[in-house]
């Protein structure tokens, strides 16, 4: 879409004269004044352009609003952002003089809010003793908020995700811990054409620089049947197929989903915050106003927003190149937090970081050194207000490499992406589990990309003519297969959750999809796994992997036990069949119960009811005797 309207050059001169003039100091607070809701304040500051260089509106002043509840905590800095005209995402304005920070409060009662604002050359990203307070500097007011009236799915009724030293994330509200599923494709999510300033990519060819083919953009066209009346667009209704992608995620049972914000250099080469693909000093306020809109729709939708802040191509270290040798031109700061990368965290932050449960994922198939891993989570962590999950994805044959350096309280990261072949994904996560709780910091832990990279998880069996397998060299697989040793073998492991990567050899694949119905059934698996867990009051944040009590001391996936050892014992069978249980460190009765990870529902029996503890016990056969997947639930009914 083309975003700069033609106009006239009298049109143009009349539209400057009434708009080029700062704004009066005048402070506005909108949005729902509501617990967890998003609370916008917004300046009547300087006037700016997104083209302007001196000052350059997004490096060279630094507008900061202070946040403090009437109690004395929470007490925010909350990064703000140049907005143009405050209503971008519709306008599709490049300039004007309004500037705004967004709270996400997490009490009722007042609330009182303090102005910084300065100028200076890149006084956003550095402190700058010598920079200028202008006249907004210091304009100060309170509001109030109630509680929220939000309930269901809408992550406004529990609350901001939080990283809390566990394995999980929990809900600051609630006290919900939170697990995860939902899809890892396509990572060009926001190359869509409802987007301002969004082009087909240029993928070039490393050597020659020349381009060697185009990515097109997405419609979403298959999910504008999911729109629904009273959802948001912007613009002339536009938005209807990506908004709709979400609501099918959501009717779904699911709760995640993942993007790059930036590729260009990457696979598909079509997503950038930028006015242009190479102007990195200077952002798309009315795109990045647009995907705002995206991402809270998603917030209440009760889907958790991933992050994946760059991919391998364009982080500057790839394989046969020296490290710190800039040869890709789109890599920040060659990789370093420099200028670029700093403005990037910065503006990524003010404009989304009031979303209640997202991550931030430092790079996809990550390549950068230990110190530039450190220095990016640190940078994140000094200026997200709100201390969001920080983690890295890199190769899975680098991940001891990448990861054992990391490991502890200092890095800044709080969690792992795991990127494996689909059977690897339960070992794996125990590793990164076991691994991160022995350094004595615990980091959350999911898996996240499925391999191979030309298959992933592949669709249902007749979407478009598919037979739903995907065909490994020596084997096939199916989805089946990913549900017992991918979704439930990270869930037995400890682990926070998955999403499902979707090879590039199949249907809707990693860089094309536009409908996340081919894998319709893989998302109900999902829903079940996740539903099992509150249905049944399972409490897993209390549980650890336990897979020696059922002979598994290997980790291999014959079998898994996940449990809360003298009170709960999950054991997953991934081809049914009798399996024994070690209860000798335990007292007292256990009922043995079933339940079906392929279709979900109540507990139900199968052919041994009760076991006393004290020694090694057979749970009996599932209720069916076949090869099919079944999870045994053994609870202690009396001591």
């Amino acid at each position: 879409m083309n975003k700069k309207l033609d106009v006239t050059m009298a049109a143009v001169f009349l539209a400057f004269v009434a708009q080029a003039q700062d704004g009066d100091g005048t402070v506005s607070i909108s949005g729902e004044p509501k617990q967890w809701h998003n609370v916008t304040l917004t300046l009547d500051g300087p006037f700016a352009r997104e083209i302007d260089t001196d000052p350059n509106p997004f490096t060279d002043y630094r507008f900061d609003v202070r946040f403090v509840h009437e109690s004395g905590s929470p007490d925010y800095t909350v990064p703000g952002y140049f907005a143009a005209d405050g209503d971008a995402a519709n306008s599709s304005a490049a300039e004007g003089n309004q500037w705004r920070a967004h709270l996400s409060p997490d009490k009722t009662g007042v609330w009182t809010y303090e102005v910084t604002f300065q100028r200076g050359d890149n006084v956003a990203l550095y402190y700058k003793s010598e920079a200028r307070d202008l006249p907004f500097d210091g304009a100060k007011g309170a509001f109030e908020i109630s509680s929220t009236d939000k309930e269901g799915r809408d992550f406004r009724s529990s609350g901001r995700l939080e990283y809390v030293g566990e394995r999980y994330l929990r809900f600051a509200g609630s006290g919900d811990y939170f697990l995860k599923a939902g899809p890892d494709a396509p990572e060009t999510t926001l190359a869509y054409t409802d987007f301002d300033g969004t082009e087909p990519g240029r993928k070039r060819d490393q050597r020659t620089g020349e381009a060697a083919f185009t990515q097109t953009l997405k419609t979403w066209e298959p999910h504008i049947q999911d729109w629904n009346q009273g959802d948001p667009t912007w613009g002339e209704g536009l938005g209807k197929g990506l908004i709709g992608g979400l609501n099918y995620l959501a009717g779904k049972g699911v709760n995640s989903f993942s993007f790059l914000p930036y590729n260009a250099g990457g696979d598909g080469d079509n997503v950038w915050p930028f006015i242009a693909r190479d102007a990195k000093l200077h952002y798309d306020v009315s795109k990045l106003a647009q995907w705002g809109v995206v991402f809270e729709h998603a917030t209440a939708q009760g889907l958790h927003l991933h992050f994946k802040l760059q991919e391998n191509e364009m982080d500057d270290h790839r394989v046969g190149h020296e490290r710190n040798e800039r040869v890709v031109p789109e890599a920040l700061d060659g990789g370093k937090t420099g200028v670029e990368r700093r403005l990037y965290f910065r503006e990524m932050i003010a404009r989304f970081s009031h979303n209640l449960a997202l991550n931030w994922n430092l790079g996809e198939e990550n390549t950068q050194s230990t110190e530039e891993i450190i220095e990016m989570a640190q940078f994140i962590q000094g200026v997200d207000p709100y201390g969001h999950n920080i983690v890295v994805h890199t190769f899975p044959n680098q991940q001891d490499e990448v990861y054992r350096p990391l490991l502890g309280s200092s890095s800044g990261l709080t969690g792992a992406s795991l990127q494996n072949s689909w059977e690897h994904a339960h070992r794996r996560t125990l590793q990164w589990v076991n691994e991160s709780k022995a350094s004595g910091f615990q980091w959350v832990v999911a898996n996240d990309e499925q391999g191979p990279a030309s298959l992933g998880v592949p669709p249902d069996a007749g979407y478009e003519g598919h037979s739903g397998v995907a065909q490994m060299e020596k084997r096939g697989y199916t989805a089946d297969d990913v549900r017992k040793r991918t979704l439930w073998g990270c869930l037995m492991a400890g682990g926070a959750g998955v999403e499902y990567y979707f090879g590039y050899q199949l249907p809707q694949n990693d860089l094309i999809t536009e409908d996340w119905r081919s894998r319709d059934r893989s998302w109900d698996y999902c829903r079940i796994a996740l539903e099992f867990f509150g249905d049944h009051e399972i409490p897993f944040w209390r549980m650890e992997n336990h897979n020696a009590l059922v002979g598994n001391d290997a980790n291999t996936n014959q079998i898994y036990c996940f449990a809360e050892p003298g009170e709960l014992y999950l054991v997953f069978l991934p081809e049914g069949g009798v399996q024994s249980l070690d209860l000798s460190d335990a007292n007292g009765a256990f009922g043995i119960q079933w339940f079906n990870p392929r279709e979900g529902g109540g507990l139900t029996a199968g052919s041994v009811a009760r076991v006393q503890a004290g020694g090694s016990v057979s749970l009996g056969m599932p209720p069916s005797d076949g090869k099919d997947d079944w999870l045994a639930v053994v609870r202690r009914v009396s001591r």
